[in-house]
């Protein structure tokens, strides 16, 4: 099983508040002990966080696509697994000295061809239903030589699967023969100890197999007579009764294992496990390697252990806006300063929420307030991520906290904030250098619901209008798609100059949006929004209201 880790990432479509704030507190808490912590991310960078990384020398967070529990978090590795050839004597032993009720069968190259266990073999040869059935031997003369660890003194087709009739020579000569006088001969497997006449009678009459026990043998003469009558004959050194009962363990295990067992990958989520567990009809599953090969067998208890993966959550609190599979791991934190959204946990946790100008500014706080502090290249990150969110400290959502950590974060990292944020904010302004219109939107969107609509707005800073208008046709179009695509009642984007302190919202929606609205329409789908530079407290709230009623 893997080592316990810790992720600390922000929301899927990540700003650079968003990004630095995870590099900056994973930091702080491998600074305050906590192991296994490591920073990511949960989406594509901007230009303006990759602007900012690669100013402060720092390496891109690990990409989080998907962090629902993988099979491989939950199985141990490798399986015992045995041969199709291997006689059930060997499977129950196996079983018993492992501690197990499952046996992967595989061939040479360890590939899957079925699955014993325990109950089975119980079944079929621990109860058997009558006087016929516990005499009825299956198995292939290598088998059960293998299974009586016995010598061959002469073997005759010992691959062939057969089913043979099992009778113990334990009793007078004449009783014995007089037992075996209506049975066909090629189907007799006789076990006997060192009884001669047993032992001649056997071989004179043709019979398939003849084990002789207690590792006796027999004369060269009726050797030579088993050898003209096609007789295998067996030595072992197990006693009468202990070769008579290995005799009956002796099936391979392919005529038992269950054929049509289900597998899954070590990369498959455990649901796709935990459905095939309780709905295949198989107490087990064998998981299969990246080559095919069988390395651990699951089952249900394995549902039970705790995945190794567990999340601290910045920037955002809505699960809506996590990475892929957050609702399926333990959530240890959460560092945000946003709205509360619908997030529940099954235990209680460390959550923090502070109304703030930047996730790094509530990042910064903590610092101060564990008696440390962040070194150059950390305060460097996380005044990026405050003058980001803050827009230069001009957005109305910037507190007084957060012109002070400014301050205090510039000396440390010896930047000069106003200059540092411009040459940001330059850096992350072309449209133009994004790949296509959808990555432009995407690049910091969020989705929210009001009543029973679901809307998303995508926000980017500019330095003047001009390159926007080039691109609004394809941009409108694109929004459109998006809308459709995700069943949303509206979706938007955000354009915010920073220098002249004001935005301008181009929105796709349903039929009422430009009633609705409630800003002044300067053509379709694009309304001017005179003094708002912020998403969360300015533009957001007043959608969330106008659409819920």
């Amino acid at each position: 099983m893997s080592e316990p880790v810790i992720y600390v990432v922000g929301h899927k479509h990540p700003d650079t508040d968003s990004i630095c704030s995870a590099i900056g507190y994973a930091r702080l808490r491998q600074q305050q002990g906590l192991t296994g912590v490591t920073a990511a991310r949960a989406g594509n960078l901007n230009r303006q966080t990759e602007f900012v990384l690669n100013r402060l020398a720092v390496d891109v967070p690990l990409l989080l696509t998907d962090v629902s529990p993988r099979v491989r978090d939950l199985v141990r590795s490798p399986a015992v697994t045995i041969g199709g050839q291997t006689p059930l004597a060997i499977v129950l032993e196996k079983l018993h000295y492992h501690d197990v009720r499952l046996l992967p069968v595989t061939d040479d190259e360890q590939r899957p061809q079925g699955l014993m266990m325990l109950k089975r073999a119980a079944e079929g040869f621990l109860l058997p239903s009558d006087e016929g059935s516990s005499r009825r031997v299956l198995t292939s003369l290598a088998a059960l030589q293998e299974c009586l660890q016995a010598n061959a003194l002469h073997a005759v087709n010992e691959q062939e699967l057969e089913e043979l009739e099992l009778y113990v020579g334990a009793m007078a000569f004449e009783s014995f023969a007089e037992r075996l006088a209506h049975c066909d001969p090629r189907r007799l497997l006789v076990v006997t100890g060192d009884r001669q006449e047993i032992q001649a009678h056997a071989v004179n009459l043709g019979v398939r197999v003849l084990v002789v026990t207690g590792g006796g043998t027999i004369s060269p003469e009726l050797l030579a007579t088993a050898r003209q009558r096609q007789v295998t004959v067996l030595s072992t050194s197990f006693d009468t009764a202990t070769a008579a009962w290995r005799a009956r363990l002796s099936t391979p295990v392919h005529c038992l294992m269950e054929r049509n067992c289900p597998t899954v990958s070590l990369l498959d989520c455990r649901e796709d496990l935990r459905l095939k567990l309780l709905y295949g009809g198989c107490p087990g599953v064998l998981v299969l390697d990246s080559a095919g090969r069988v390395t651990a067998v699951a089952t249900k208890s394995d549902l039970l252990v705790e995945t190794p993966l567990k999340l601290i959550l910045v920037d955002h609190n809505e699960l809506s806006q996590a990475v892929p599979g957050a609702d399926r791991v333990e959530i240890l934190e959460v560092i945000d300063h946003h709205r509360l959204g619908n997030f529940h946990t099954e235990r209680p946790i460390r959550f923090i929420n502070q109304p703030l100008g930047s996730t790094c500014s509530l990042v910064a706080t903590l610092y101060r307030q564990a008696g440390l502090q962040p070194d150059q290249t950390c305060a460097g990150l996380l005044l990026a991520g405050l003058l980001s969110d803050t827009v230069l400290l001009k957005s109305p959502t910037t507190t007084d906290v957060d012109r002070e950590l400014a301050i205090w974060l510039g000396e440390l990292a010896q930047l000069d904030s106003q200059s540092f944020g411009q040459e940001m904010f330059a850096a992350g302004s072309v449209l133009s250098a994004y790949d296509s219109m959808e990555d432009l939107i995407l690049s910091d969107f969020k989705e929210y619901r009001a009543g029973d609509r679901l809307f998303g707005v995508g926000q980017v800073e500019v330095v003047g209008f001009e390159e926007f208008h080039s691109v609004k046709k394809q941009l409108t179009k694109e929004l459109a798609h998006l809308r459709r695509s995700r069943g949303m009642a509206a979706a938007g984007l955000l354009v915010t100059d920073i220098v002249r302190e004001t935005s301008l919202l181009l929105a796709d929606g349903e039929a009422d949006l430009p009633y609705l609205i409630g800003y002044p329409e300067l053509e379709p789908g694009l309304y001017e929004l005179q003094g708002v530079l912020s998403r969360k407290k300015q533009l957001v709230p007043h959608l969330l209201k106008v659409l819920q009623g």
